[in-house]
């Protein structure tokens, strides 16, 4: 493969991962709705690419749950579960709540402080009433948090779960009143890691998750 080639092919993955990043982010937040088709000749116009890397982003969505994709039938968005809200919820509760042991353990001033600067980014959105800026911010946060927390295997494990749990987030977070909970909560976790307390800022955490699903649970139809 010469220098070209080599190019070419990088060239290729960005534009998968472009593709990717576009229609996960239109149905984390709501543009594409389940059972919409995800027409691959639109996509490649839209894109200005061939129908090869199109494919590519489909495989890839279709790997991550976020699409439907049965043989001789058009992708679609897949729906969600609330089965699978429940059980990644409770695994995230337990994770995060270890995360935060991690990050009073490791954690830098230096590395506080930029969760403090995340957490203001929150309340700026919060403030503005901005959910889609809220929740970007918040995954910048819980991203933020997996670095100072020195752990690889949860941050493995958690971003293997992230377009399906961000769909569920950015529901949680469109709710009437979470936004500001959700905030206050932030701010309560941050003191704690200020503090060095591992054992409030993990039930903070912890709570933080499970409050999430409870108002995602308390919206789903029955």
């Amino acid at each position: 493969m010469d220098a070209e080639d080599v190019e070419d092919a990088g060239s290729e993955g960005s534009r998968v991962a472009e593709i990717v990043d576009w229609v996960a982010r239109s149905i984390i937040e709501g543009r594409l709705q389940p059972g919409a088709d995800l027409n691959s000749v639109e996509l490649a116009r839209r894109f200005n690419v061939s129908r090869t890397p199109v494919r590519e982003a489909l495989f890839v969505l279709h790997r991550e749950r976020m699409i439907d994709w049965s043989p001789r039938r058009r992708p679609r968005v897949a729906a969600m579960s609330l089965k699978d809200a429940q059980e990644i919820y409770h695994l995230r509760a337990l994770l995060y709540a270890q995360v935060s042991l991690a990050i009073v353990e490791h954690a830098t001033q230096q590395d506080i402080a930029s969760l403090w600067a995340l957490y203001e980014t929150l309340a700026q959105a919060a403030a503005r009433g901005d959910v889609d800026a809220y929740f970007w911010a918040n995954v910048a946060f819980r991203d933020e948090e997996l670095r100072v927390s020195r752990n690889a295997i949860f941050k493995e494990v958690l971003d293997s779960l992230r377009m399906r749990t961000n769909r569920m987030r950015h529901l949680s977070t469109s709710l009437p009143g979470r936004m500001q909970r959700s905030c206050t909560d932030h701010r309560r976790l941050c003191e704690a890691y200020e503090e060095r307390d591992g054992t409030l800022a993990a039930a903070l955490n912890r709570s933080i998750v499970m409050g999430a699903l409870k108002s995602i649970e308390s919206v789903w139809p029955a």
